[in-house]
């Protein structure tokens, strides 16, 4: 008789390769308008909890919580993803790098978004793990200045840099003030280790270094989960990151879950794409596409989810297929 796991007990087996009642599963999504407020995006993130009791749950803010004071305007219009649309660029010149000033993580928009994680902690207690979105530096330039961040790289490397130092400045401030909330660890969203936008060079000098000093401020977490964004992924300098999950599109663009758990000692999470099967699919499909998912796994070191955000407009028939599952593995 297999004796039922808490949820951290599951993970945490998950992660060290021991064997699992059940594998886990988790999708998150983001909450348009509700995200600008910390009471609004608590009460949304723990409504959709409760509806499909995930292993864990993703914080999902929109990506303005943690620029918006640095003076980045954005507007909410309707995307099907559940993200803003960007207004004008806070880095208009090389200069403008060097003008931005760490934040007070209790201030604004980040005051939200920790207001938020308090009260999920508080309604979750131990039984739910949870983990906060940190878009990690380069990320949030990309947001700051548009198109122009990647010739800035290649022409203006030091105010660059200057200006992704004071982002990471303020991200670890961001993490220490976390902390106290109870989150088990960060969901760090990695946009720019493509090759379609870097050089792996490139990524080493302007992205890795930054990237580690954020993992090393989440010191007495147990759970950082690493996203890799894009297409043409830069999946084994990622892979090596000091963390315990990574996940990226996996379904659309190399490696897949096989390959990949012969590169990396890391959980895998991912196996569902999100339009093509969460939105426009059918439960049958969904379903399917997890068996072959927990197939290329052995069910071991794994986590079902999607290679990226579930789009608020999948069907809530396709969130429980991918939920019940795990159930029938």
């Amino acid at each position: 008789m297999t004796v039922t796991m808490t949820k951290r007990q599951r993970l945490e087996a998950t992660f060290a390769g021991e064997a699992v009642d059940r594998p886990p599963v988790a999708l998150w999504r983001h909450w348009p308008v509700d995200d600008q407020n910390g009471e609004a995006l608590a009460r949304a993130t723990l409504e959709f909890q409760r509806a499909y009791d995930f292993d864990f749950i993703k914080v999902t803010p929109s990506s303005n919580y943690c620029v918006a004071g640095y003076g980045a305007d954005s507007g909410w219009e309707g995307n099907q993803e559940g993200t803003r649309a960007w207004g004008r660029r806070v880095i208009q010149s090389p200069e403008d790098w060097h003008k931005l000033k760490p934040l007070d993580p209790g201030q604004g928009l980040p005051g939200e978004v920790l207001k938020a994680n308090q009260a999920i902690g508080q309604a979750v207690g131990q039984a739910v793990p949870f983990i906060q979105t940190i878009f990690n530096p380069l990320s949030q330039a990309k947001n700051l200045a548009g198109e122009r961040l990647l010739s800035d790289i290649r022409q203006h490397p030091a105010a660059v840099k200057a200006g992704l130092a004071t982002i990471t400045e303020s991200i670890i401030h961001f993490i220490e003030a976390l902390k106290p909330t109870g989150a088990a660890g960060i969901f760090l969203a990695v946009q720019h280790a493509s090759f379609d936008l870097l050089t792996e060079a490139e990524y080493r000098e302007f992205g890795r270094p930054l990237d580690l000093q954020i993992l090393e401020a989440t010191s007495g977490m147990w759970f950082n989960l690493i996203h890799l964004h894009g297409v043409n992924v830069m999946f084994d300098l990622i892979a090596g990151y000091p963390a315990q999950v990574i996940n990226w599109h996996d379904v659309e663009t190399p490696p897949s879950l096989a390959e990949a758990a012969q590169r990396t000692g890391k959980v895998l999470c991912g196996g569902l794409r999100q339009w093509d099967t969460m939105v426009r699919g059918t439960p049958e499909t969904v379903q399917a596409e997890a068996k072959m998912a927990l197939k290329a796994t052995g069910g071991q070191r794994y986590i079902l989810g999607t290679g990226c955000v579930t789009p608020i407009t999948a069907p809530t028939g396709n969130i429980l297929a991918a939920r019940q599952a795990v159930e029938m593995s």
